[in-house]
C-alpha cells in the first residue's frame, strides 16, 4: 500500500470513499467542490498535501458534468505538493467509440485517454468495456490497473439462485457470460442480436427443452438504456423462462432503464456498487482496497 495514502472523494463517491479510509486507515482528504449561481466551479484544498499520494475516488458515469471539476482538482493537489495521484474511477467512461464507424466522427475514447493521462499517475477501474481493444495501455500512457468483478458476481448467484442458466444477449456479453458461468458452475447461453437502430433490437431465443425449470439470469457488463434486456426479457418469458435476474456490472440507468426491466418482466436487476444505485447489492470495495495494498 502507498505510504499513508489521503483519500479525497468527488461529489457523489462519499462512501466508497469512507470505506477506503477505514479499511486502509488512511487519511481522510478535506476539500470544498461546488458550483457558483453562474455554473461555474470552485475548488478547494483543506488538507497538507506536501509529499503525500493523493488517491481521488470519482466513478465516470456522466463523465461530461464532472470532468472539468476534475481538471482542476487534480491540478491544484498538484500545485500543493501531492507526489503522487492515483484516480479510482470504478466506472470508466468513453469506451465504446474505440475507432472510425462513419466519416467526420471524433475517436472520443483516444482523446479521453489523453486527457485522463494528463492528470493522474495511475488509474485503477473495473471492468472497462473492451470491445475491440485488449488493455487500457493500448490509449492510456500511465499504468492502469483493471480489476474484474465475475468470481463476486458467481458468489452473489451461488448465494442467492438455485438451478441458475446465465445468458447473454449477444457476442459482446460473451467475454462476461462465460467467466460469471464458470466461476458459478452454471450453463450459460449467447442468443442472437439483431439491432435496428440504438432504440430498436430483435432477440432470437434458442429453443431449450424446459426453460421454466431454469432461473435465467442476464449478464452484462453495462446498463444503460436497458432496451437489448428489456427485449431479451420479453422473449425469454415467451419462450416460456420464469421472470430472468438482470444482473450488471456498471448500472448507468440511462433514460428510465430500470424502470423499463421492470415493466419487461425482471424479477429483480442486481448490479455492483460501481455507480451508486438503490439496485446496488454487489460490493467491490474490497476488491479496490486490496488493490490498493
Amino acid at each position: 500500500m502507498m505510504n499513508k495514502p489521503i483519500i479525497f472523494a468527488l461529489p457523489g463517491n462519499e462512501a466508497l470513499a469512507h470505506s477506503l479510509i477505514v479499511s486502509l486507515k488512511a487519511e481522510k482528504g478535506e476539500a470544498e467542490i461546488r458550483r457558483f449561481p453562474d455554473g461555474e466551479s470552485y475548488i478547494k484544498v483543506k488538507s497538507d498535501l506536501t509529499d503525500k499520494d493523493a488517491i481521488l475516488v470519482c466513478t465516470l458515469h456522466q463523465p461530461d458534468d464532472k470532468l472539468l471539476s476534475l481538471y482542476f482538482f487534480c491540478n491544484t493537489l498538484k500545485d500543493f505538493g501531492a507526489k503522487k495521484i492515483t484516480l479510482i474511477a470504478p466506472y470508466l467512461a468513453y469506451m465504446r467509440q474505440d475507432k472510425l464507424f462513419n466519416p467526420g466522427e471524433c475517436i472520443t475514447s483516444e482523446l479521453f485517454a489523453k486527457l485522463i493521462s494528463s492528470l493522474v499517475d495511475k488509474l485503477i477501474t473495473i471492468d472497462p468495456h473492451l470491445h475491440r481493444r485488449t488493455g487500457l495501455d493500448e490509449i492510456y500512457s500511465i499504468p492502469t490497473q483493471v480489476l474484474h468483478v465475475a468470481t463476486l458476481i458467481s458468489l452473489w448467484i451461488k448465494e442467492n439462485l438455485t438451478n441458475a442458466v446465465l445468458i447473454g444477449p449477444d457476442s459482446e456479453s460473451e467475454q462476461w457470460v462465460s467467466a460469471v458461468a464458470k466461476a458459478a458452475d452454471s450453463k450459460y447461453l449467447i442468443l442472437e442480436k439483431t439491432r435496428r437502430s440504438d432504440n430498436e433490437v430483435t432477440i432470437k431465443v434458442p429453443e431449450v427443452v424446459q426453460p421454466d425449470l431454469h432461473t435465467p439470469v442476464l449478464v452484462d457488463d453495462i446498463i444503460s438504456t436497458g432496451i437489448t434486456m428489456a427485449e431479451t426479457i420479453k422473449q425469454l418469458i415467451k419462450t416460456g423462462y420464469r421472470s430472468p435476474v438482470c444482473i450488471g456490472v456498471h448500472g448507468i440507468f440511462a433514460t428510465n432503464a430500470y424502470e423499463r426491466l421492470l415493466k419487461s418482466g425482471a424479477d429483480r436487476v442486481i448490479t455492483t456498487n460501481t455507480i451508486p444505485h438503490p439496485t446496488n447489492q454487489i460490493a467491490i470495495d474490497e476488491l479496490i482496497r486490496t488493490a490498493l495494498q
